[in-house]
């Protein structure tokens, strides 16, 4: 019995023991955490991970000036009361869109990557103090972003 035992162990492939179980090397087990196991693609995924994370991250800096200058329009005196009503509408959908971004981002990469790209956003987008919306003139004349359609 012990000798039909030893038999069939050695008969059956390495990683198959007898009885309907199958051992796993470690190695094995750690293979998706060690990159030069993935193959030559996986320098391609990695760079292509990064500039992805780098454009989320431009998109969220683009949210996080915006959401700066919107904030700063709304609040102004110099804007009419209606117009300042939009802006504040505007700013709240802004705001929501930043936080779509980031819980995108922290689906993409993970929380952590997410929680880190948000500090670095916000550390480092600013917007000067003196930055006004920019008057468009068309053969002399003034026109706003509404009577353009913008």
């Amino acid at each position: 019995m012990l000798v039909s035992f030893f038999s069939d162990l050695l008969r059956s492939a390495p990683w198959e023991i007898p009885g309907g179980r199958t051992a796993v090397s470690t190695q094995l087990l750690h293979a998706p955490l060690d990159l030069a196991v993935n193959g030559p693609a996986s320098r391609y995924i990695r760079e292509t991970s990064i500039e992805l994370l780098d454009y989320e991250t431009e998109e969220l800096a683009a949210l996080r000036f915006s959401i700066i200058l919107t904030a700063r329009w709304a609040a102004s005196e110099d804007e009419p009361p209606e117009r300042r009503a939009e802006l504040r509408e505007e700013l709240e959908l802004l705001r929501q869109h930043y936080g779509d971004k980031v819980d995108e981002i922290a689906m993409t990469f993970g929380v952590q990557r997410a929680i880190e790209t948000q500090n670095q956003v916000e550390r480092t987008v600013i917007v000067p103090r003196n930055v006004k919306p920019i008057p468009i003139k068309i053969d002399g004349r003034n026109y706003a972003e509404e009577d353009l359609g913008l």
